[in-house]
């Protein structure tokens, strides 16, 4: 095995690096305003990643930033209650980062609307952290596509902290996640992306992400058939082409979420030390929420390399958290390592 399958990731812990949001969710029909009560979740993609680490006994610490009051007192205590190291959460100038998302619908849909805008994180600029500190006892760093979506500030951030934690030689994971309403300051994300991932030993995201981001193409109308055979192949075909472009990346894992005729289909792939992977396909008529099923497999694949599992039972444990996390209304799962084994033992 590689460093990556071999590597004692116990000698530290799992940092995840973000803005902390919070998710207002109005109902689709106007409810909310009737009975004037608008449901409000702790989310944010990284936060989600650091909750189910820390749920599932993984060392888990989280970097943001947010403003000096009362209400960001509050939110540290509640994610620290979750059993995530929080001190490491720098204060300074700027607001609350907030997202409104329609309940049951995506983040790619037109019932999200952000607003982030001069919050603390956004705020944030070069120089002005220090990450030998922040990184002191991390083994592994995670981040996602859409920290630098914000702006070129918060890129030129990232940039930075990517670049302490290769120089303490700590394993990098990157979540492509697309956020086409954040790209807004006249930089597109091959522009941006490929400066960071250079940097990243895990790339999890899929084949239209890894296209969008990393210019990495999807051969051929791969839609027409619709087989899962043929995705599969173009998985290999751009995990081999990504590692490829980014010597440094040693795992891809591409993600395959179909919403079609009343059913929902998910299955994933993994590209890990020259071998690939695929996972079982689950499936369900109906669904509680998709927010969030992206970073639960995100925290999958880390959960499992952190114990340096095998990488079919670092597949199969990551897919089914995706998949389990469907059903679950908060942005964070709540699903426990046995709840999610029990998936795959019953083939929900």
């Amino acid at each position: 095995m590689s460093g990556l399958l071999s590597k004692n990731y116990k000698q530290g812990a799992v940092l995840s690096f973000g803005e902390l949001l919070l998710r207002l969710s109005p109902d689709a029909g106007g409810q909310w305003l009737a009975d004037s009560a608008l449901p409000v979740f702790v989310g944010g993609a990284e936060f989600n990643v650091a909750s189910a680490l820390a749920l599932w006994d993984v060392p888990s610490k989280y970097f943001t930033a947010l403003p000096k009051n009362g209400l960001s007192e509050e939110l540290a205590g509640y994610v620290n209650s979750r059993g995530i190291d929080t001190s490491k959460i720098f204060y300074g100038d700027g607001r609350m980062g907030l997202y409104f998302l329609t309940q049951g619908k995506d983040l790619k849909n037109d019932a999200l609307i952000y607003d982030r805008a001069n919050s603390a994180f956004a705020e944030l600029k070069p120089g002005m952290v220090d990450w030998d500190s922040v990184l002191e006892g991390v083994s592994w760093f995670h981040f996602t596509a859409i920290c630098p979506a914000i702006s070129q500030q918060t890129a030129d951030v990232c940039l930075e902290v990517l670049q302490a934690a290769s120089a303490k030689s700590i394993t990098i994971s990157v979540d492509l996640n697309y956020r086409a309403k954040l790209w807004q300051y006249g930089k597109q994300p091959q522009e941006v992306m490929p400066g960071l991932v250079e940097y990243c030993d895990v790339v999890m995201g899929n084949i239209w992400a890894a296209e969008m981001m990393l210019g990495i193409e999807v051969y051929g109308d791969i839609h027409e058939s619709g087989q899962k055979s043929i995705y599969l192949k173009e998985a290999l075909s751009s995990s081999e082409r990504l590692i490829e472009k980014f010597p440094k990346c040693k795992a891809v894992a591409n993600t395959f979420r179909f919403d079609g005729r009343g059913t929902i289909n998910y299955y994933a792939a993994l590209y890990a030390d020259g071998g690939f992977y695929s996972s079982k396909e689950h499936t369900a008529d109906s669904i509680v929420s998709k927010v969030g099923s992206g970073d639960c497999f995100m925290a999958g694949l880390i959960n499992g390399f952190y114990h340096n599992d095998a990488p079919q039972q670092v597949l199969e444990f990551a897919t089914a958290a995706a998949f389990t996390k469907l059903f679950v209304a908060s942005d964070a799962t709540t699903n426990t390592i046995e709840d999610i084994t029990n998936a795959i033992t019953n083939g929900q």
